[in-house]
């Protein structure tokens, strides 16, 4: 079974690999016009996040459902299910792209944006929201693509689409032949056209390789069936996924109190913790899939095996990856910024936030798995935890009484507290889950 989660894992990998190139590519580039755009970009991060959550979190569901139904054999509600979600995409997107354009002033200005600033941020945030569909469908799909088991070509899409990105954001930014220098605006449209390429790759592997779309217009009674399947899972998870923003948001106004200089380190630093996260993050793609898939079959062995190996790896991760950016803090800082206040924060941030890595995979993890057997308000509840009870308590004590590095410091202490929280909530959890599963109509309820 470890061989089996190794396979699954690792064209993830390349994945995960390619959107924390995204992501840092865009603030690489952007870094290079100076400060004021970079502190701009961090302003935006919390925001993004937000969408990305809600995003994931409905993505969540169908991977959850559609995964079920595969473990099950059951193809032809599968593609159901698929097709249904899509049209439930649309309707997200709407939603997010109006709210978000009548609301940029309101938001960001009690995010502590102001004058240049601020206007930098809505020349970025407008083209971002009119192109809104194409930062929600895709990961609909992706994740869809992942509940077949296919995570080659998942990867595949984000690698390509990174690469696109890297090409783009220099000569949309920047400026070069005919193209003319966009700067901020630039990184916005680059991402809006790399965005559009993965929709594209995905809807048609979905369709050609795993026939998992149909054309059909669906009646209205069937697709509101799949939505409440879906949602029963999605929007909790989305819940749940939108207190990591809205947390970040929180901590960005904290931040904002000791200067722009703050901003643009601490979003320099969310960029590039990235690539902490990105071989947890393959392993944690897997999951759902994984687990949804032997719920479903009724293997308890396998579901048990893999909940004791992902925790495992991610303690052993989150040590290594401690002592990795410690040693290199001040090398990665210097190739985002000169400006030694930025570049001094960001390098504490370094070496003070990446201690509690392997104890907020721990905590990912398990709230992975409650999404995988249709436990998502156990998953939500972990979260509540860690974000309201225990996160943005001590970042913001944590301000007070040690300054900027206080607010690091909270974020360990949340991270380790909340794990050891999650591991005894599963370890209940999952006991009583088992026993309630015993007899088929309990696990036909579950599913």
């Amino acid at each position: 079974m470890g061989r089996r989660l190794l396979m699954l894992a690792l064209p993830s990998l390349g994945g995960t690999f390619a959107m924390s190139a995204f992501n840092l590519a865009d603030t690489y580039f952007v870094s290079r016009l100076g400060t004021g755009p970079l502190a701009a970009m961090g302003f935006t991060f919390p925001i993004v996040m937000i969408v990305g959550s809600i995003s994931r979190g409905l993505g969540m569901g169908a991977t959850a459902v559609i995964s079920q139904c595969i473990g099950e054999g059951d193809h032809a509600q599968a593609r159901r299910i698929t097709t249904h979600t899509f049209f439930l995409a649309l309707i997200v997107v709407s939603t997010l792209s109006a709210i978000g354009l009548l609301s940029m002033d309101f938001v960001f200005t009690r995010l502590g944006a102001s004058g240049e600033i601020l206007t930098l941020v809505k020349q970025f945030m407008t083209i971002w929201y009119l192109g809104v569909i194409f930062m929600v469908v895709p990961m609909f799909a992706e994740g869809i693509i992942r509940a077949t088991g296919d995570t080659v070509s998942s990867s595949a899409i984000m690698v390509a689409g990174a690469s696109l990105n890297v090409v783009l954001d220099p000569v949309l930014i920047f400026g070069i032949g005919v193209f003319p220098a966009m700067g901020l605006r630039g990184a916005a449209v680059a991402t809006i056209l790399t965005r559009a390429f993965t929709l594209v790759a995905g809807v048609f592997i979905l369709h050609h390789r795993h026939r998992l779309i149909e054309w059909a217009l669906p009646t209205p009674s069937a697709m509101w069936a799949s939505w409440r399947r879906v949602l029963h899972i999605g929007v909790p998870s989305s819940a749940t996924a939108l207190l990591v923003p809205i947390s970040s948001a929180v901590i960005t106004r904290i931040v904002a109190g000791f200067g722009p200089e703050a901003v643009a380190a601490c979003g320099a630093g969310g960029r590039l913790e990235m690539f902490a996260f990105m071989i947890p993050m393959s392993l944690g793609m897997s999951l759902v899939p994984f687990i949804g898939q032997n719920w479903g079959a009724g293997r308890r062995d396998r579901v048990e095996l893999c909940r004791k190996y992902s925790n495992r790896f991610a303690l052993y991760w989150g040590v290594c990856c401690a002592l990795a950016f410690m040693l290199s803090s001040r090398w990665m800082a210097g190739l985002f910024t000169e400006d030694p206040l930025v570049l001094n924060i960001l390098s504490m941030y370094l070496c003070i936030i990446p201690l509690g890595y392997g104890m907020r995979e721990v905590h990912r993890f398990i709230g992975f798995s409650f999404n995988a057997v249709g436990r998502p308000m156990d998953s939500a509840a972990i979260n509540v935890i860690r974000v309201l009870v225990l996160l943005i308590p001590l970042a913001y004590l944590g301000s007070r009484l040690l300054g900027i590095q206080g607010v690091f410091w909270g974020s360990v202490a949340a991270d380790v507290l909340a794990a050891i929280a999650a591991v005894a909530w599963s370890q209940r959890v999952f006991t009583r889950r088992w026993s309630a599963a015993s007899s088929p109509l309990s696990r036909a309820d579950a599913g």
